[in-house]
C-alpha cells in the first residue's frame, strides 16, 4: 500500500467540502491550489475563493498561479513531492502539471458521466428535467471531463429541489466517493472505465444572461425547473413591464398551476398577497423574487410596498 501524498486543486465552497473530508479522513495533503484572487463587488474589494479560506484556516501550503505553465509554479508544484492529485471545480490543466504524479490526477465531477461535462453539471440537470444524476471521478486527460472513469455515485432529484440543495447534497456524496476512490488508489486496485460518446450526451453549457431567461412560451414544466434549476445562484430571471416601466427582475421560487384561462401569456395577475404569471397551461406562480437595486423578498412582503395594474405583463 503506497502511501498517499495529496495535492488538491479547487476554487468553490463545493471543493471545500470535499478537501474537508479528505483532511478529516486523516490523508495528507501537501498542498492546495486555488484561484488568483480577485476584486469583487462594488468597492472592487480583493475577495479570496472559498478554498483559499480553508486552507489559510488549516495551515495548509497554498499556491495561487494565475498561469500554470509558468515555470516557478511547476518547480513548487514539484518541489511538494505529492504522488496524486485531486482536482474539484478548478480549471484545465496543461499536461505538464497532470501528468506530474506518480499515480496520476484524478477530478471528481458532479454528473453521472458522460452526461452533463462542461461548466453547470447540478443546473442543466434540473434545468432538463432530469430525475437522477450523481458524481464521478476520473483520471484526467488532455480533454474537459472525458479521462477514463474510477467511480460513480447516483443520488435521485426531488421533485421541488433547487440547485443550491442539489449542490449541498452532492457535496456529501462528492466526499464519500472521493474518499471512496482514494481508497482503491491506495490499494492498488483501481478499475477504470472508458466514456463512451453517442448523439445522446447531455452538455453542461456555461450559463450566462441568454440562457438564464425565462421564455413565457415554454410549458409550465419547463419554466419550473429553469427557475429551480438557477436558484439560488445565478438565478433565473425577464423583464416586467409595467406603467411605461421596463424593469428586470430575478425568480427564485415559484410553483405551477395548471389550470384553463383566457389571459394572454406572459400576463402579471396580482392580488393582495399573490402574483401569477399567465402561461399556455396555466400560471406560474411567484414566491420569491427580486426587483433591481433590492433584496430577495417573498412576494407577499414585495406586495406590501407595491402594487402592479392590470396591463403588466412579463416577457
Amino acid at each position: 500500500m503506497e502511501k498517499l501524498r495529496i495535492i488538491f486543486m479547487g476554487t468553490p465552497e463545493f471543493a471545500v467540502g470535499i478537501l474537508d473530508t479528505i483532511i478529516k479522513s486523516d490523508y495528507e495533503v501537501v498542498g492546495v491550489i486555488t484561484a488568483a484572487d480577485k476584486p469583487a463587488g462594488r468597492g472592487q474589494k480583493i475577495k479570496y475563493s472559498a478554498v483559499k479560506d480553508y486552507a489559510l484556516a488549516n495551515s495548509l501550503t497554498l499556491l495561487q498561479p494565475t498561469n500554470l505553465k509558468d515555470e516557478s509554479f511547476l518547480a513548487e508544484l514539484k518541489a511538494l513531492n505529492a504522488n496524486l492529485q485531486i482536482v474539484v471545480a478548478f480549471r484545465m490543466l496543461p499536461k505538464v502539471v497532470w501528468e506530474m504524479p506518480s499515480l496520476g490526477t484524478f477530478n471528481l465531477h458532479a454528473s453521472l458521466l458522460p452526461n452533463y461535462r462542461g461548466a453547470a453539471p447540478i443546473n442543466w440537470a434540473i434545468i432538463n428535467g432530469e430525475t437522477k444524476t450523481g458524481v464521478t471521478t476520473f483520471f484526467i486527460d488532455d480533454k474537459i471531463d472525458t479521462g477514463a472513469m474510477i467511480l460513480n455515485s447516483e443520488i435521485a432529484i426531488e421533485p421541488e429541489e433547487n440547485a443550491g440543495q442539489l449542490h449541498d447534497r452532492l457535496m456529501l456524496l462528492g466526499s464519500k466517493t472521493v474518499i471512496d476512490t482514494l481508497k482503491v488508489i491506495e490499494d492498488g486496485n483501481v478499475t477504470t472505465t472508458i466514456q463512451k460518446d453517442d448523439a445522446e450526451i447531455k452538455t453542461a453549457y456555461k450559463l450566462n444572461k441568454e440562457n438564464c431567461k425565462i421564455d413565457w412560451t415554454k410549458s409550465g414544466d419547463e419554466i419550473n425547473n429553469l427557475i429551480r434549476g438557477l436558484s439560488p445562484y445565478p438565478a433565473s430571471w425577464c423583464f416586467l413591464k409595467d406603467k411605461n416601466e421596463e424593469l428586470s427582475i430575478k425568480i427564485y421560487e415559484a410553483k405551477l398551476v395548471l389550470e384553463d384561462h383566457s389571459y394572454e401569456i406572459g400576463s402579471l395577475i396580482s392580488s393582495k398577497k399573490e402574483i401569477k404569471i399567465a402561461i399556455k397551461n396555466g400560471f406560474v406562480q411567484l414566491l420569491s423574487l427580486q426587483l433591481p437595486g433590492k433584496k430577495r423578498m417573498q412576494v407577499a412582503e414585495l406586495l406590501n410596498g407595491i402594487t402592479f395594474t392590470d396591463t403588466a405583463k412579463v416577457y
